[in-house]
């Protein structure tokens, strides 16, 4: 997330003025920072790290509206390396269903929007 998608930051500013409404808290978006290392129990942005191996990246948030747990993955495959995102979301109230009712397909095409991009940006690298 160096170089996060444009609109992204207005996205979150807009998400953290409706969601304050609503009692849910603000998580402010991505700040673009590089980490060389995490660890577990630590935070990358608004997330919270549970697992970090070289292979997986177990990331989630959790608030009285919705619990988020995203897993990256990084397998190797023929020519490179395959990059999984698997997010499972539970809801726990209407804030959070209507929420992800509106947010869950923007959030689909932004992913892969993003691993779009990683896949140019380690094209041009090499």
């Amino acid at each position: 997330m160096a170089q996060p998608v444009p609109g992204i930051a207005l996205a979150f500013r807009i998400r953290d003025a409706i969601s304050a409404r609503f009692g849910v808290k603000q998580i402010g978006g991505f700040t673009g920072a590089r980490r060389e290392t995490v660890a577990a129990g630590e935070r990358l942005d608004f997330f919270l790290i549970e697992e970090v191996t070289p292979e997986r990246l177990l990331l989630s948030e959790r608030d009285r509206h919705l619990d988020v747990l995203t897993c990256v993955t990084a397998t190797p495959a023929p020519g490179g390396t395959e990059i999984a995102i698997t997010s499972s979301v539970v809801t726990h109230n209407r804030y959070g269903r209507a929420y992800m009712l509106a947010v869950g397909p923007a959030h689909r095409l932004l992913v892969w929007w993003m691993l779009r991009r990683l896949v140019r940006g380690a094209a041009a690298a090499h």
